[in-house]
């Protein structure tokens, strides 16, 4: 049994830091890295690709909606033009950087508001994937378990990577509860890696009113700017890996 683990990393930008990227490279197996547009920058891009190149993680392009001051986690209206193209340019400006330091680019994973608006606008997810093909049809699409975008994709000969959420509560649905509820974080690293366990090996996790929810886990999201991370990370391999699980690069998993 295997599974990739995932985190959103090089979100810093000038001068201002976020998140915890040396410490958690060192449990995750492929890294996601901000390409601009809600956070990073041309100097933080290449910093974050040679760590990842250090400590032999995989590197893929995490490209958002062009809102740095709100983090891209605020909701956009884009034409599917405008969508294909933003993800199209984004891509190619991590690229240069994973070019210039030897590495190849394993994924693409949308980032924020962005993210889950492709849950609920087909259109859009199509955009979005069709931005992917552009560039290159051999890259891994990483979406949220059993969504449609993970369909679409796949109709289109896009190699998919089913992700779940290692601190999100679930709604019924298979969607995350949004930020704004209560319960929609999880803080508590025990319960994080049990939630964790019971997706990978037995398929699924309680939602929050107590349903189960059926899920394909192939990588899961370890969140790099939790004031927790990197205990978070830690934990959730050892836990793994106690289980027998196998902790790989999707690249590995998705074929």
């Amino acid at each position: 049994m295997k599974v990739d683990l995932n985190s959103d990393l090089g979100e810093s930008f000038g001068r201002y830091k976020l998140g915890l990227d040396e410490e958690v490279m060192k449990y995750i197996t492929s890294a996601n890295v901000a390409t601009g547009w809600h956070a990073g920058d041309p100097l933080v891009m290449r910093k974050t690709v040679r760590l990842a190149k250090e400590k032999g993680v995989a590197v893929g392009a995490h490209p958002g909606y062009p809102d740095l001051m709100g983090f891209g986690r605020r909701y956009m209206k884009l034409t599917p033009e405008e969508a294909r193209n933003y993800i199209l340019y984004q891509i190619g400006a991590l690229y240069a950087f994973t070019k210039a330091e030897g590495l190849e680019l394993q994924h693409v994973k949308p980032h924020g508001a962005l993210y889950n608006a492709l849950v609920k606008e087909e259109e859009l997810a199509r955009a979005v994937i069709e931005g992917i093909a552009d560039f290159d049809k051999r890259l891994i699409f990483v979406t949220l378990s059993g969504s449609r975008p993970a369909e679409i994709a796949e109709e289109m000969g896009i190699k998919v990577a089913h992700e779940v959420f290692a601190d999100r509560a679930y709604n019924p649905d298979g969607t995350l509860v949004p930020r704004s509820k209560p319960g929609a974080v999880i803080h508590d690293k025990d319960e994080i890696a049990e939630r964790v366990v019971s997706m990978v090996k037995d398929g699924g996790v309680r939602a929050i009113n107590g349903e189960w929810v059926e899920l394909k886990a192939d990588t899961i999201c370890v969140h790099g700017d939790n004031p927790k991370a990197v205990e978070i990370a830690r934990h959730i391999r050892e836990v793994l890996e106690g289980e027998g699980v196998k902790i790989v690069p999707m690249r590995e998993l998705v074929r």
